[in-house]
């Protein structure tokens, strides 16, 4: 089996009705790095930019990221 990681931050985004944009401005964390979670590019986070994420989406962090098995 294989592990991997779901990125849900577009979704949450999606359904809150937010924009990059607006978050960078509100959190102070980079477009670039925000625009990279969105579009499942990254791979790697912050403890800092988690923290400011779910505090500004009022979230936990299995929320944004599921650990899932797949076969």
């Amino acid at each position: 089996m294989k592990a991997m990681i779901i990125n849900n931050f577009s979704a949450i985004l999606g359904a809150k009705l937010l924009k990059i944009t607006k978050i960078s401005k509100d959190t102070g964390i980079s477009r670039t790095t925000l625009t990279g979670l969105y579009y499942k590019r990254s791979q790697h986070i912050s403890f800092d930019v988690l923290d400011k994420l779910c505090k500004y989406l009022d979230c936990e962090v299995g929320d944004i990221f599921k650990y899932e098995e797949r076969s």
